[in-house]
């Protein structure tokens, strides 16, 4: 399971991107896992057995958790940009 089209995947890269053909960085990788995440959320709400996606889920939402913690100890405001762009956290 990923993102439904390319041109979505697309869409989320240029939207977060920090300078051209940037598609590894922080903000991208999040924003990638973001999407994932709240995809595969849909998912188990229908297939509450789903053991297997569910712990893929997991561990998804645990290297976002990680990307998440890098990001603001190297740089604050981004991180601040993403979260807010994204709707985490609080």
């Amino acid at each position: 399971m990923g993102i439904a089209t390319e041109a979505g995947k697309e869409e989320i890269v240029n939207q977060y991107q920090r300078h051209d053909g940037d598609t590894g960085s922080a903000e991208v990788q999040i924003a990638l896992l973001t999407s994932r995440i709240n995809h595969l959320t849909e998912h188990l709400m229908t297939h509450k057995k789903d053991h297997a996606s569910r712990r893929g889920l997991l561990k998804m939402v645990g290297k976002r958790n990680s990307l998440l913690k890098y990001l603001a100890r190297i740089d604050s405001a981004r991180y601040q940009q993403v979260i807010a762009g994204l709707g985490l956290r609080k």
